[in-house]
């Protein structure tokens, strides 16, 4: 059995060769804070986060695209794969997991232990930005340029690949609960109102853009006022949110910026004539797109189905020999 995961800070997905996606979950884990015992995982654990008494605390293992908290992730990961391998429990999986394209050695280590010890027979990695763009259907295997942007839970990896390998790369550690931080800080900064981390997300999906002007949407949000410790409900508009995400898009917009200036010239030109590939959950945010190419003067646009790009290209690359993260291409990648 062969299986890929996108082991991600706000979502693990996990791909079973020969049945596609078999699996889609929130990074959360829900543990008795006396016992260290497991009390839930996934989306039961979510629905618990900012609502747990206090001998239960309900938590992401991941942070910024990497293991935060070692014995959870683990206890995550042999849930997951448990779940992908089912009753047959002698069997031990080949596995091939992502990790952002700026990783330590350290970081990969403890990655490939985890999946290890979580109960994977043989275990490869592969960096995100390869894997998002053979999941978006992105033929890698030619000489010529291709450029993605990924942007995830915790990381935004930027990557020019070229003969089926990373050219030039760059992840920074802002991405879409970067974005939600930026927009709890907004409305404690101009309202007095604090807000939970869930409360702003479905600001930002709801309401939010990244370019002014883009969308004009009104949304309701409830919090507690600083000033009085009472309940509040307050009116909060697209404008607001986009003036709230300006920093974080900015460092996303100059990592793109930083990968195109080192990116040599003839590749360079194959990417003004392809354009932009965005994948990932973040992406997904109105008019990020739009404002990429603007500062850039490169066309963006989305890749179909983003959320589970990076899954999808861990399932095609399971097909290839790994080496020093460039596929050895056994079949064709596209085939």
């Amino acid at each position: 059995m062969e299986i890929g995961i996108d082991l991600g800070t706000a979502n693990v997905l996990v791909y079973q060769k020969g049945k596609g996606i078999v699996l889609q979950e929130p990074s959360v884990v829900a543990t008795d804070k006396e016992t260290g015992k497991i009390l839930a995982i996934g989306e039961e654990a979510r629905r618990m986060l900012g609502r747990t008494p206090g001998s239960i605390v309900a938590s992401r293992p991941m942070r910024d695209g990497v293991i935060a908290d070692y014995e959870v992730t683990l206890a995550m990961l042999q849930h997951f794969i448990g779940h992908a391998v089912g009753k047959r429990l002698l069997l031990r999986p080949r596995v091939m997991v992502c990790i952002p394209a700026g990783a330590t050695t350290v970081e990969r280590r403890a990655v490939r232990d985890a999946g290890l010890q979580a109960g994977a027979g043989q275990l490869q990695l592969i960096e995100e930005p390869l894997a998002a763009a053979l999941g978006a259907g992105m033929d890698v295997s030619k000489p010529a340029g291709c450029m993605v942007v990924d942007i995830g839970g915790g990381t935004t990896d930027v990557a020019v690949l070229s003969l089926g390998g990373i050219v030039v790369s760059q992840s920074v550690r802002v991405a879409g609960d970067e974005m939600d931080e930026a927009i709890v800080r907004q409305m404690k900064r101009s309202h007095n109102l604090m807000i939970g981390e869930r409360s702003a997300e479905e600001l930002k999906i709801r309401v939010g853009t990244g370019w002014p002007g883009h969308r004009r949407e009104i949304l309701d949000v409830r919090g507690r006022d600083l000033v009085t410790g009472m309940p509040r409900t307050l009116e909060i508009t697209s404008d607001e949110v986009c003036d709230a995400l300006r920093e974080a898009l900015a460092a996303i917009v100059e990592a793109v910026k930083q990968v195109l200036e080192r990116t040599p010239p003839e590749l360079a030109g194959d990417v003004m004539d392809q354009g932009i590939v965005l994948t990932g959950g973040g992406c997904l945010l109105d008019g990020i797109d739009t404002l990429l190419a603007h500062e850039t003067g490169i066309p963006a646009f989305r890749a179909d189905d983003p959320i589970t790009c990076v899954v999808r290209g861990t399932g095609k690359a399971l097909d290839h020999v790994l080496e020093d993260n460039h596929l050895v291409v056994l079949r064709k990648v596209m085939g």
